[in-house]
This record gives structure tokens, sequence and C-alpha cells, in this order.
């Protein structure tokens, strides 16, 4: 089967299709407030649609990870090719797309809720064109992430979520939306340029045979780097477990950990999440921090097999105080919508638990959270922005007994709650049964994972408590006539709770498709890891 439409991939589509919103978007008067909203509609409906269908005609069987052949959907063209006469050489950078099991899920991922988030926009009033415009620019952004072989290209698409969220909360955000949206920018430019040092390290440190000419010439392609054998006898990075190694890894590290965030990288989230209007806070909790466990997957561990083994047991630290540590804050929250980001906090340290642990089952539960915790924090914010919408306020103590005047929402924020924590047969239990799980069998990070699932009673705590303070009890007399959700609020918030239920009950419908990739990235973890282990 041919995967391309026009002459165009699958994957190019599904990238580019938002630019392609952007200029029709541009072209429609001001004044067709409506025309503007449903094009953004059908851009990212389309995009979902691409998606499923990836996924349909996905081969389970096929690894990906460090060979082409393994990727699927792949499209490879010549970019940049300039013969330097300098010292410099030839650089040729690559139009490189291809998705594997890993980045599957975060490709539907991002195209369901860039489709959600344009209805949790309906009712923005300020400057509307310029926020559809920004809205799809950010999703071309985050998808480009996610089916990017070349490190330059992978860049180029990390760099282009940066100005669109910076506008989008500095412009259509809350009181404090400048200074949100500035450390939001700081934070993400530092971690940027570490990304940048180490990408051009990479560059001059690995080469490959130019089938055509026979010549080596260096690449940002990011298969060729997880092979050691293609890093340079006299290359900067050369050598397993060398200090520039270390440094490199770390640079990396940090670049990505401000965007998952990890401790203690993460005071930007709070004030991001409670300024910006609810839509970019779905897209902020449900993708964007997804990018940066995606970034350590995909190119920090394969790339970096014996740093990953080495430094495994000090993410694990972290991934134990991200977990605990966030869901102490969350309890101490009275803002609804702080409340949720710190949740995710604590959520996302669970990603990183499953991930240090390198095995399979570990892997497999990171995986899996990354996208269940999409979901999840998606409904849990459009949750917040319906509530918000009716009161223009989020402090829980001003609520009580909203469970008698709007039952369909109690119900809907009930299912939420409950994946959130973890209940058995919502599919949050499950990612998380396997990263803890992953995690305990490994011998020095069973004390950790042990004092890990302490998050696991506070999240229940404060999620109970906070379902007690706004639903249960007495009604609040000034709240007595509040409107149940409506048709578009349900037709957000519905596909989710299907999701979570339905992957709660039957996971192998993701995890099929994580499988092969996953068990590959174990492999070459361990054997990579352990040429260096032989070679110090």
């Amino acid at each position: 089967m041919a995967y391309h439409f026009l002459g165009i991939g699958w994957l190019s589509w599904i990238t580019f299709l938002p630019i392609i919103g952007m200029i029709i978007v541009l072209l429609i008067p001001k004044e067709a407030r409506s025309a503007m909203k449903w094009t953004a509609v059908g851009i990212t409906f389309l995009q979902v649609v691409i998606s499923v269908l990836v996924y349909l005609n996905f081969n389970y069987n096929l690894s990906g990870i460090n060979t082409q052949e393994g990727m699927q959907f792949v499209e490879k063209a010549k970019w940049i090719d300039i013969q330097s006469v300098s010292w410099f050489g030839r650089l040729r950078i690559e139009y490189f797309l291809g998705v594997d099991g890993i980045s599957v899920p975060m490709v539907i991922l991002t195209a369901l809720i860039s489709f959600i988030a344009v209805f949790a926009s309906w009712k923005i009033d300020k400057a509307l064109k310029g926020y559809m415009v920004m809205l799809l620019l950010l999703d071309t952004g985050m998808m480009g992430v996610f089916v990017s072989l070349d490190f330059f290209l992978f860049y180029v698409f990390w760099e282009l979520m940066l100005l669109p969220m910076y506008f989008l909360i500095g412009i259509w955000g809350g009181a404090r939306r400048e200074y949100a949206a500035i450390k939001f920018f700081l934070y993400t430019l530092a971690g940027s340029v570490l990304m940048l040092l180490a990408m051009i390290a990479l560059y001059f440190s690995v080469a490959i045979v130019d089938p055509a000419t026979g010549e080596k010439i260096h690449t940002f392609n990011m298969l060729a780097m997880m092979n050691p054998a293609n890093f340079q006898p006299d290359s900067l990075l050369v050598g397993f477990g060398t200090q520039m190694r270390a440094f490199a890894y770390l640079a990396l590290f940090i670049g990505f950990a401000i965007k998952v965030p990890i401790f203690p990288f993460h005071t930007w989230l709070p004030d991001a999440h409670v300024e910006a209007p609810t839509a970019i806070s779905v897209i902020l909790a449900g993708v964007l921090l997804k990018m940066g466990a995606y970034g350590l997957i995909r190119i920090s561990f394969p790339i970096f097999p014996e740093m990953a083994q080495k430094y495994a047991f000090a993410l694990a630290i972290l991934a134990f105080i991200n977990i605990v540590y966030g869901a102490l804050c969350a309890m101490a929250q009275k803002d609804f919508k702080k409340l949720i980001a710190y949740s995710s906090i604590s959520h996302m340290g669970i990603v990183l638990l499953g991930m240090t642990a390198l095995n399979t089952q570990g892997m497999m539960g990171a995986v899996f959270q990354m996208f269940n915790h999409g979901t999840i924090t998606a409904m849990l914010f459009l949750i917040v922005g319906v509530i918000y919408d009716r009161t223009h306020t989020r402090d829980l103590d001003a609520f009580g007994g909203l469970a008698l005047t709007m039952p369909k929402y109690t119900g809907i924020v009930t299912v939420a709650f409950f994946a959130a924590l973890g209940l058995p047969g919502l599919s949050g239990f499950i990612s998380e049964m396997f990263s803890f799980l992953g995690a305990f069998q490994v011998d020095k990070l069973r004390i950790i994972t042990i004092a890990s699932t302490l998050g696991i009673v506070l999240t229940a705590a404060y999620m109970l408590w906070t379902l007690q303070r706004v639903f249960l009890g007495k009604v609040n007399e000034k709240w007595g006539i509040l409107l149940d959700v409506d048709a578009r609020e349900m037709f957000m918030l519905v596909p989710l709770a299907i999701i979570i239920l339905v992957l709660g009950i039957y996971p192998s419908f993701m995890l099929n498709v994580m499988t092969s990739s996953v068990n590959h990235l174990v492999n070459l973890i361990a054997q990579n890891g352990s040429a260096a282990a032989l070679l110090q």
C-alpha cells in the first residue's frame, strides 16, 4: 500500500496540514469568526483521520529505534546539501520522517488533543484570528517533533513550539500572563541552547558513508548516531564513558528535563498552567510535557546507553522527588488549576521511574503512561475550564454540593479523578503498574520504587478530598443555578473518558503497538551499555 496522497507522504500531511490551515485562516475576513473556528476544526480533524490510518496500517512486527528498515511510513529527501572548501567540510541535512511503536502513540495523542483544543477555544473573543494561527502553528511544531528522525529537523520543530506557546500564554492568558510567558520562554530557551550544543557535538562526531560517492560525511541522522561504529576515531564524543560524552548527555538531559518537567526545573509549569487559557493548558499538559520524556527515550538513552545505565539511579531519585513532592504540593493547593498542574509533575515522575528501569516492563509503562497521562490530564484541565467559565473562580473552597446542581459534570469528573489516582479498570492503573513493576525488578531501584508508591496514596488523598470539597456536602447558594455541561463540552470530554475506559479494560490496543520497538530499545541499551562497560 502506498502511504501517500497526491505524491506527499502521510507524515508530511499530518505535520504540515496546520500550516495550510494557518494560511486559510489568515485569508478569512476577521468578521467571519465562525469560519476561522471551523477551518481549525476541519484541519485538526483531518489530522485525527490520518493518525488513525497510521495506527491501522502499522506493522507491529517492525521494531524501529535505530534502523531505517525498522521505521515505518518513512519519508527521506535531501534538504540542505552544501560542499564547503573550508575545514567545515560537507554539510548535509535531510528531511527525514518516520515512526515506530514509541512515536505512534504520541502522534495519535497530539492529533486528538489538538482537535479537542480547538473546541476548548470556542469562546475565545480576543484577536481570534491570531489565536487560531498560533494554535495551528503550535500543532505543527508538536507533531513534527514526534515524526522527525533527523536531529536538525527535530530541533527546528522543537524550537518552533516556543514562539506560539509564548504568545498564546502572554496574550490570551490570565492576570499574570506576561510573567508566566517570559518564565516559560526563558526556561525552555535555556534548555534549547544546551540541546543545540550537544547536537553540534554529535554532528561532528558521527559520520556515515555516502552510498553515491563513497565519501564519509557528517550527519544529523539520529539513527546513525545510535550506532557506535559511526563515531569517528578522532571525534569529540568517541569512546564510551568519556567525560565529553557525560557532558553531552547532561546537556541533553537538562534540555529535556525542563520540558518534562523534572525537579528542580519544574517551577515554570504551575505559573504557565494557571495563566494559560484552558485549551493551552490542555495542550501543555497533554502533549508538551511528553516531549521531554520522548526526547530522553528517542535520543538520549539510545545514543548514550552507558550514561543511561550509569545515571539510572540518580534519575530514579529525581523521579521519586517528582512523584512525592508533586503530590504534596497538589494537596496544599486551593486553586483547582494549580492542583492539577502539580499533579502532572507527580504523574510524570512515574514516567521517569519506568524509564530508569531500562527493562521492557518499565519502558512499556513509561511510554503508555505518557499517552494515558495526556488523555487524563487533558480531561482534568477541561473540567477546570468548564467550572471556571460558569463561576470565574477556581477556589476549591468556594464550591460545594455541585453533584446536585451539575450531575452530568460530576459523573465525568469522577471518571477523570479515579483515572488519575490509578483505579483498576481505568487506563492510568495499567501504565502505573507497569512502571512500578519494571522498576521493582531492578535491585538497586527497589527501595526507591517502594518509597515512590507513597505518591499513589497521596494522589488518592488529594483527589478524593477535592471531590468532597467541590461536589459533596451542602450546596453553596451562590452556585445553586449553575448549568450542567452542554453539548460542546460533552463532545470534548466523553471521547477522552471512553479512551480511558477502553484502555483500562483492554490496553493491548496500545501496548501491541509499542512492544516490538520497546524491546528493541531495551536490547540496544543493554548491548551497547555492556560494550561500554568492557571498554572502560
